[in-house]
């Protein structure tokens, strides 16, 4: 859904308009913002959302200029390095949420989302999670603003609570079906119990972003270190039928009758996006993240340079997921078949994920402690 003159944007991008799949810019920085860029993405690409990670502003703080008078206003205030990035973090993430305002009321604040990540430190502490979730929210105090909680184990219980609490959810950080499925489950509570406490649930948003790339980037990893033709032969085929397969779960909980209850109270359901939509191996095209999976009701969240790749040449083809369930049944069958324990995987893609944020989170703060004291 876009507010955007659809002659403005390049075909294959409506095309994906078309066939339900949001757009979102997994990118933003203070540039985005002071340029125009954000806003022209929206209009000539169609971006109709947001989203932010510790990577992301690791990359915009410690590479632009644009932060230095805030941070030598905020040195000469005292403030430390958590203080500091805390308050950048939220500017930035409030002007894009006020960038993507008209895209909100358009479409009913199914997008025009903007997404902040709670402290990925957190990631193991639910009531941290909980208390900093809140901050966030009544610090951007916006509402198309998604706070981003981590699937972990410990992130389950903060996403509902913080549904409850009528804080909408980015739930980041999901590799595998089994977590996807404890994912749905928290989010529905959330809401349940959001009910329970007479709020209302139809302004309630959510999304369930599933990681794409890095799945395949450790099962060919594995493939190649088995080495044999069946093994070799099943590259670049596992993150995509991940994908379809959690979509495919989507589609079974939300014909449930706890679903349906919910629905007829005003839910709206926790749509699939698909994150980590880069191509890391450059024999495969580098669309393939995005033109194989074309669903209704999905967000997919590219980087730029994704988004013009899509634009360019994109081969998009009308709901290119729920057909293909079966063959994707068939890949996991053949990957296990072969050795690859798809279990294994996507738990150390949790693990190795909450670890990559945490570092540069952590390198985030060094830069800019060292720029606060001047040294930087």
């Amino acid at each position: 859904m876009t507010t955007a003159p659809v002659d403005s944007i390049p075909e294959p991008l409506v095309h994906l308009l078309r066939n339900g799949v949001s757009i979102w810019l997994d990118a933003l920085s203070r540039d985005r913002l002071v340029s125009g860029n954000l806003a022209e993405l929206v209009r000539s690409r169609g971006v109709v959302g947001v989203t932010t990670n510790p990577s992301i502003f690791q990359a915009a703080i410690t590479s632009s200029s644009a932060y230095a008078a805030d941070l030598a206003t905020l040195a000469a205030a005292g403030a430390d390095a958590e203080a500091a990035v805390r308050r950048l973090t939220v500017e930035d993430v409030r002007a894009a949420c006020d960038v993507l305002a008209d895209v909100a009321a358009a479409t009913d604040g199914v997008d025009g989302r903007v997404s902040l990540e709670v402290d990925p430190r957190l990631a193991h502490d639910t009531e941290a999670t909980v208390l900093q979730a809140r901050a966030l929210w009544a610090e951007v105090d916006r509402a198309n603003l998604l706070i981003k909680i981590p699937a972990t184990k410990a992130g389950l219980p903060a996403i509902t609570r913080c549904l409850a609490e009528g804080i909408s959810v980015n739930v980041t950080l999901i590799f595998g079906l089994q977590r996807y499925d404890e994912v749905i489950d928290a989010f529905m509570s959330g809401m349940e119990h959001c009910l329970a406490a007479g709020r209302p649930v139809d302004r309630l948003a959510s999304v369930a972003s599933f990681f794409v790339s890095r799945v395949d980037s450790e099962v060919d990893a594995r493939l190649e270190a088995i080495g044999t033709d069946e093994a070799l032969a099943l590259r670049g085929r596992a993150a995509v039928a991940n994908a379809r397969l959690a979509y495919r779960l989507y589609e079974q909980r939300t014909t449930t009758e706890r679903w349906t209850r919910l629905q007829a109270q005003g839910a709206r359901s926790q749509r699939p996006l698909w994150a980590s939509t880069s191509v890391k191996n450059p024999d495969y095209s580098d669309t393939l993240y995005v033109t194989e999976l074309v669903a209704p009701n999905t967000v997919n969240t590219m980087p730029e340079a994704t988004i013009e790749a899509v634009a360019e040449h994109g081969q998009v083809r009308p709901d290119a997921v729920r057909s293909h369930y079966d063959e994707a049944d068939a890949t996991f069958a053949s990957l296990a078949q072969v050795g690859v324990d798809l279990a294994d995987v996507t738990n150390l893609l949790e693990d190795q994920g909450v670890d990559k944020f945490a570092k540069s989170w952590d390198g985030l703060l060094a830069a800019v402690a060292a720029q606060l004291d001047g040294s930087g």
